[in-house]
C-alpha cells in the first residue's frame, strides 16, 4: 500500500533520487527552523483527549471509503459534511480516519470536529491522522477524507494486504509497478480495496482520476498532491487489498522479482492474523535523534496499550516536513523495527502538520500478540 496509516540525512546535503519502488522517494533538503518559538499552542498533541490513540479492528470484515470532494463552503462546513457523509453510507463502525486538509484551514480543529461528529451520531470514535497536503483535485476543495471500517460480516476471508508506496516518473508507471506488486502477491488488480496516488504536481498528473479507475475498478480511489511546491517523486501510489488465498503464517512479507528489494521496507506485508491494530499519528518535535527515538517510544506504547509491538508492524506510514531529517529517522526506525522483514512502508514530503513544530508524524499498522492466536 495505510496512515496514515502518514513521515521522515541530516545536515544540508543535496537531496537524490530513489529507484523506483523506494518507498523513500527523493525529497527536499530543508534545513529545520531554529528560530521558530515553541509555545503551548503550537506544542499539539493528539487533537482530542476522547479520540483513540489506536484501536483494534478484525481483519476479515475490514472495509475502505473515500469522501467525495467538495468545493462548497469554506473548511469547517467541508469537513463536517464530509464526515457526515462517511458516516451514512459506512456499512459498519469506523475504526480509522485519514484526513488530507488543502488550504489554510485549521488542521487542530479536525479532532474537535470528529469527536462532535461522531458524538452526534452516537458512533464509536476513531484513530485520527491528519497531514495538510498541497492540493486536492477539485478547485475550492479544501479536505478529503480516507476511512477504515469493520463491516458487519466477513468480507476479507483470506486476510488482506498492505502494499507499499511505488515510487515512479508519473502516475501511470507507479499504478504499473503497484499492479506488478499485487500480482506478485497472488492478487489482481480488481482485488485492490484502497488505493491511494501522492503526486507532485496535479498539473502534470491531470489522467490520475482516469488511469486509478480504469485499473483500479472496485477500489476506493483517492489522489493528492504532496506539498505545493513540486518534489520527487513525481507520484508514488499505495494500496491495500483482498488477499485471494490465505497464507500459511499470521503475518507474511513478499518482495516480488519485479519490484526493488530495500533493506528499509518490503513491498507487501500480507495478514491473516484476525485481529489488526491501527493507530492514529504520532507527532515528533525536534531534530536531534533524541527527538526521533521520543516519538518512537510514544508510538511504542500506543502499541503496547493494545497489547502489539513494533516487530509485529506490517505497514507504516511516515509523513515529513523536512528532508533533512531522513537518514536520521531511517536510523532510529532501524532499532525498532528488528523483525526479520521490515514492514511495508509509504514515506513522502508533506506540506505540513497538525502542530507548526512538528518535524514529521507517523502511523502504523501492526498485529497484536500473540500472532498465532486464531478465534
Amino acid at each position: 500500500m495505510v496512515a496514515v496509516l502518514f513521515g521522515l540525512v541530516s545536515g544540508d546535503l543535496p537531496a537524490q533520487k530513489k529507484k523506483p519502488g523506494d518507498d523513500e522517494g527523493y525529497v527536499p533538503v530543508v534545513a529545520p527552523d531554529k528560530k521558530k518559538k515553541r509555545d503551548e499552542d503550537t506544542q499539539t498533541l493528539p487533537p482530542s483527549k476522547d479520540l483513540p490513540i489506536a484501536v483494534v479492528a478484525d481483519t476479515d470484515r475490514l472495509a475502505f471509503q473515500v469522501s467525495p470532494l467538495s468545493s462548497k463552503g469554506l473548511f469547517t462546513p467541508q469537513t463536517r459534511e464530509a464526515l457526515k457523509g462517511l458516516l451514512r453510507s459506512s456499512r459498519g463502525t469506523i475504526v480509522k480516519l485519514r484526513v488530507f486538509v488543502a488550504g489554510s484551514g485549521n488542521m487542530r480543529r479536525v479532532g474537535e470536529l470528529v469527536g462532535e461528529t461522531f458524538a452526534d451520531k452516537r458512533a464509536a470514535l476513531p484513530a485520527l491522522s491528519v497531514v495538510q497536503v498541497g492540493a486536492l483535485p477539485l478547485e475550492g476543495a479544501q479536505v478529503v477524507i480516507e476511512t477504515i471500517e469493520m463491516e458487519k460480516r466477513s468480507v476479507n476471508p483470506n486476510g488482506i494486504a498492505f502494499v507499499s508506496g511505488q515510487a515512479a516518473q508519473n502516475a501511470e508507471k507507479s499504478i504499473e509497478q503497484l499492479k506488478s506488486a499485487l500480482r506478485g502477491g497472488g492478487m489482481e488488480p480488481e482485488d485492490a480495496l484502497r488505493v491511494t496516488c501522492f503526486v507532485s504536481s496535479l498539473e502534470e498528473q491531470k489522467n490520475t482520476q482516469e488511469l486509478m479507475k480504469g485499473n483500479f475498478p472496485t477500489a476506493a480511489l483517492n489522489y493528492v498532491q504532496m506539498q505545493r511546491e513540486p518534489v520527487m517523486p513525481a507520484a508514488e501510489c499505495e494500496a491495500v487489498a483482498r488477499a485471494r488465498a490465505a497464507a500459511p503464517e499470521p503475518i507474511s512479507f513478499l518482495n516480488p522479482p519485479a519490484l526493488d528489494k530495500s533493506p528499509h521496507y518490503s513491498q507487501i506485508a500480507l495478514v491473516t492474523s484476525p485481529k489488526l491494530v491501527i493507530t492514529g499519528t504520532q507527532l515528533a518535535f525536534g531534530s536531534q535523534e533524541s527527538d526521533v527515538k521520543l516519538a518512537f517510544e510514544r508510538l511504542g506504547k500506543a502499541l503496547s496499550g493494545s497489547n502489539a509491538r513494533f516487530v509485529h508492524v506490517v505497514m507504516s506510514h511516515l509523513y515529513l516536513t523536512s528532508g533533512a531529517l531522513t537518514a536520521k529517522v531511517r536510523s532510529v526506525r532501524a532499532g525498532y523495527y528488528t523483525g526479520a522483514n521490515p514492514p511495508a512502508s509509504t514515506m513522502l514530503p508533506f506540506e505540513g502538520l497538525p502542530s507548526l513544530d512538528a518535524s514529521f508524524a507517523m502511523d502504523v499498522v501492526a498485529v497484536p500478540d500473540p500472532v498465532t492466536a486464531r478465534r
